[in-house]
């Protein structure tokens, strides 16, 4: 009986979730042949990418139609208002349309971080905040693109979980077989 591969990865910042190309790419963390992203993270994201060799579980983790639950931990400027989550929570209307309700809420600065290279731009005058955020669909750049609507652009976004496989405590730039 056939068993599907599948690859929890910590893609650090800068990385492309893809394998072939210019730049910094999962061949560089990863050397298992015929398995591909269920879904992406954009360059500028870290944290949580699945991988497998097998297309309809990619399809059922990457689809939008699916509703595979994704969390992440983002970091934004300015001290986010109790408002700005509402609206996160309600869900907000960007360019390519309503996104669906999200549940958010302000968290305190992950314990568990890593330092993240480059670091993120520091603006002395500035506080950041911190807030988890929980989608179950994935339009590009969804979180950065809701964080600014709301007028807290993101200084750095971590994916913790997708579906019911989770981050842990997985070193950055490690994967590990599910």
């Amino acid at each position: 009986m056939y068993m599907a591969k599948i690859i929890a990865f910590n893609k650090p910042f800068g990385t492309l979730c893809q394998f072939s190309g210019e730049g910094n790419t999962l061949a560089k963390y990863i050397d298992i042949p015929n398995i591909y992203p269920a879904g992406r993270l954009d360059k500028d994201s870290e944290g949580l990418v699945i991988l497998t060799d097998n297309g309809k579980l990619q399809n059922q983790i990457s689809s939008p139609r699916f509703n595979k639950l994704k969390i992440y931990v983002v970091q934004v400027e300015g001290l986010i208002s109790d408002d700005a989550i509402k609206q996160l929570s309600s869900g907000i209307t960007l360019n390519d349309g309503p996104t669906k309700p999200a549940k958010a809420h302000i968290i305190a600065e992950p314990e568990w971080l890593w330092n993240r290279v480059p670091p993120i731009r520091q603006r002395k005058d500035i506080p950041t905040s911190w807030i988890e955020l929980s989608l179950s669909e994935g339009k590009n750049r969804q979180v950065r693109r809701m964080t600014a609507h709301v007028g807290f652009p993101t200084l750095r976004l971590i994916r913790t979980q997708v579906g019911e496989w989770h981050l842990n405590k997985l070193a950055l730039g490690s994967y590990v077989t599910l």
